[in-house]
């Protein structure tokens, strides 16, 4: 392993915008030797400025991709001719399983030990120390180089994509439900209601507990007939009201399908 002037490991990050220039000053002030790659970012002190994505990465320990989903492959292909033997490119942009894959097998294919990196929680007021989970060749040298300087790293046993399908899996229900508190109460504006509408809502999600999710669950089985109706009818409610009903008509298809397979099972 390298190590900087300060004795801490040297660490490229690739992409300085919100999340990947919060964790690079974080990990600067934690006596790491952080280089700085952006094409629209300047990388300014403590943070070594770099020429290039292959310039950032020479001689570091560890190469932190944190640009977008977009340009993860090209920064990988731009950036692998600087990694030295025995460093990790960490892929940290939020992709589907498969792109985490593709890029893996693109790191394999130049001599490069890849890993699949998740931010699990918005990264402003956290910096480092929010939630990683890693998995991939890589994974453990993530934890062990990022660790010490404060970071709070899980890592997962297992392929490229797991550490990125755990994530978005995650996000299905927390974009999902967000979704859904935003249409209803633009709605609920539109109705009059608002206020009303938000202390319910506050109230359900304030009394959740362990039982809510079979609650939910169970409940959109036993009772999808009824409820495919019911969100038709909310859907139509939407569209009188002059709001888009995206979440509500999401929320029918998937109660008709729910009741079309019990109907099926029956046959």
């Amino acid at each position: 392993m390298s190590s900087a002037s300060g004795g801490g490991p040297v660490i490229a990050v690739l992409g300085l915008g919100e999340a990947g220039g919060a964790i690079a000053r974080d990990l600067a002030a934690a006596g790491a030797t952080v280089r700085g790659y952006d094409p629209a970012v300047p990388a300014t002190p403590p943070l070594v400025a770099a020429a290039g994505e292959a310039d950032a990465a020479a001689g570091a320990d560890l190469v932190l991709s944190v640009n977008s989903a977009h340009d993860a492959m090209e920064a990988l292909v731009n950036g692998a001719p600087g990694v030295r033997e025995g460093a990790v490119w960490a892929d940290l942009n939020t992709a589907s399983p498969g792109l985490k894959a593709a890029l893996a097998a693109a790191a394999g294919e130049r001599g490069v030990r890849f890993a699949d990196v998740a931010i699990m929680a918005p990264v402003p007021g956290r910096g480092l120390r929010t939630p990683l989970l890693v998995s991939g060749e890589g994974a453990a040298d993530v934890a062990a180089l990022l660790g010490p300087l404060g970071a709070s790293v899980t890592v997962l046993d297992g392929e490229p994509g797991l550490a990125a399908g755990r994530k978005l899996l995650r996000s299905v229900f927390f974009k999902g439900l967000a979704a859904a508190v935003v249409e209803a109460l633009e709605a609920a504006r539109a109705a009059g209601c608002e206020d009303w509408l938000r202390q319910d809502i506050i109230g359900e999600l304030t009394a959740a507990g362990a039982a809510t999710v079979d609650r939910l669950v169970e409940g959109s089985h036993r009772h999808a007939v009824r409820r495919t109706h019911e969100m038709a009818a909310a859907a139509q409610m939407l569209t009188e009201l002059g709001v888009p009903p995206l979440v509500a008509t999401a929320s029918r298809d998937l109660l008709a399908r729910l009741a079309a397979e019990a109907e099926s099972a029956k046959a």
